[in-house]
């Protein structure tokens, strides 16, 4: 039944009352409205939290008390959307065709970890004050080693109610921990990775209705916050949604800070689509080409391993988009994770939405592994593509924490560091051939150049050369050879080149270096 609730017509004791009314089951409520334009939905937005069913003609949104509040100022005709209760009598869990109670959630990554103690170990990021916890695997062949390798992350739903991704990562740890020494891809996957894996963003909003089941599901976390809308953001601040940062936030924050994540996805429902970057500005990313690609091949897969027009969403701006969508394009979102990882962590994060159904019907969740688990394991292996190496001082050999920059390719934070204590580096890069400078306070900088295919890997290892407080002695201009300015990886002025003597063991040994 349609609504309308004009402010002007309503005494405010009266529209109170009808919110009271609204929200007494839960703190969050699903609507719809019909917006104007673009413009108007990319401004409601920034009041509620607009869903991924939105399209051409309506939009649908959750909000909590407060939001709605802001929302009803804006005397839009609504629509309260009641959520049907799902009754699913369980009859196997051999084939995935289940949600798990919450016990049994952590008694499974438990389980994980114990039964494959050499290659894989449970974390507990953090309690929250349900007692609920958030718990991440890490699969590797040396688990707390640090390794020249890039760092990977999957996590699933952090909106309580999207929890295709919550199924599908748990088969996702068991299928690569039992292919380990037995699928050549999967091995050389955990042999060269270092993989993070979180089923669970937001355990207090997927088992909101008790830790049971699943069917009282909410968006929002417990105190009636979207996760997705609660992070810094590079155009619109550090709260843009005007709330203090969860404990969920701080701690996937926090995990980002510890670990060096080169690539990662978010995994939602509601659409079928893969999301790629920016959601906050309609400016492309530096490396659009590159998202495309990416994206492009894990929505191809898809289609073909599933062949029921899976994963073939068209957004209404671009009805070409054939499953792939850039996010600004489809609605502007402020405060989500994949900004945050992309700008202020420069880590590549796209976002999943991998259901058309939140809560998909559980004797659909094995067609839906069938359909993305050759992607989910192609995405993975995209971190060891692209650009690699090590960076290390000229004199000592010790690894440094560089900024790896392309020349006029970079911008809005697409550059990335070398990480320590190993001083490796991770660039994913589209195919071409780029100029790249290397550069640390207390170094004179370095350009290279280097040549990029899709799908393949170049390693370039570089050294830099600290600046020089020993005392110099000058070296005629004349002396100084091309060989030697090549040596140092600078070819200016001849004039700044210096000639340090040493003594070592009685021999005297000479050693070109730049003021």
């Amino acid at each position: 039944m349609k609504k309308i609730l004009l402010l002007i017509l309503i005494p405010f004791f009266g529209v109170s009352q009808n919110i009271n009314d609204l929200f007494s089951e839960k703190g969050e409520i699903y609507f719809s409205f019909q917006y104007k334009n673009k413009i108007q939905l990319n401004m409601i937005s920034d009041i509620v939290s607009i869903d991924h069913k939105t399209n051409a003609d309506f939009a649908y949104a959750y909000a909590n008390k407060n939001e709605f509040l802001e929302f009803l100022a804006l005397e839009i005709e609504y629509n309260i959307i009641k959520k049907r209760p799902f009754k699913y009598v369980q009859e196997s869990k051999s084939n995935w065709n289940f949600y798990p109670t919450y016990q049994e959630y952590v008694n499974m990554m438990t389980e994980f970890a114990d039964s494959f103690p050499s290659i894989c170990k449970l974390h507990n990021l953090g309690t929250l004050n349900s007692g609920r916890k958030i718990l991440i695997v890490q699969i590797s062949n040396n688990i707390g080693i640090k390794e020249n390798e890039p760092s990977f992350l999957y996590t699933s739903s952090m909106h309580g109610d999207e929890l295709a991704g919550y199924i599908l990562s748990l088969r996702l740890i068991d299928h690569i921990l039992n292919g380990y020494g037995n699928n050549l891809k999967l091995t050389e996957l955990v042999n060269n990775i270092d993989i993070w894996i979180n089923p669970l963003a937001n355990p207090d909003g997927a088992y909101a209705g008790g830790n049971q089941d699943v069917w009282s599901a909410t968006r929002y976390n417990a105190n009636f916050v979207d996760l997705n809308r609660n992070y810094p953001d590079p155009e619109d601040g550090l709260h843009p949604d005007g709330n203090p940062y969860q404990n969920e936030t701080n701690i996937f924050m926090g995990l980002a800070d510890t670990v060096n994540f080169s690539i990662s996805a978010n995994m939602h429902g509601g659409a079928e689509v893969a999301n790629y970057p920016w959601d906050t500005w309609s400016t492309l990313t530096a490396d659009d080409n590159w998202w495309q690609h990416v994206s492009r091949e894990y929505a191809d897969s898809c289609q073909v391993n599933s062949g029921n027009g899976y994963f073939e969403w068209s957004n209404w701006n671009n009805p070409y988009a054939d499953g792939v969508v850039n996010g600004y394009d489809w609605y502007t979102v402020s405060g989500g994770r994949q900004d945050y990882m992309n700008y202020f962590k420069h880590c590549r994060e796209f976002t999943l939405e991998l259901s058309d159904n939140k809560t998909p019907d559980p004797n659909n969740l094995p067609s839906l592994w069938d359909a993305n688990y050759p992607s989910l394991i192609n995405y993975m292996q995209q971190t060891l593509f692209g650009l690699r190496g090590i960076v290390t001082d000229s004199i000592t050999g010790n690894p440094l924490n560089a900024k790896v920059e392309i020349l006029s390719h970079d911008i809005d934070s697409s550059h990335v560091y070398s990480n320590l204590p190993i001083g490796n580096y991770h660039r994913h890069l589209y195919q071409g051939n780029y100029n790249i400078t290397f550069s640390k306070n207390g170094y004179y900088p370095k350009t290279i150049n280097a040549s990029v295919l899709n799908n393949n890997i170049t390693t370039k290892d570089v050294q830099l050369i600290p600046f020089n407080t020993t005392q110099i002695v000058e070296m005629h201009p004349a002396k100084i050879t091309k060989t030697n300015f090549d040596v140092l990886g600078r070819k200016s002025n001849k004039k700044n080149a210096i000639e340090i003597i040493k003594t070592k063991k009685g021999k005297v040994t000479k050693q070109i270096k730049i003021q």
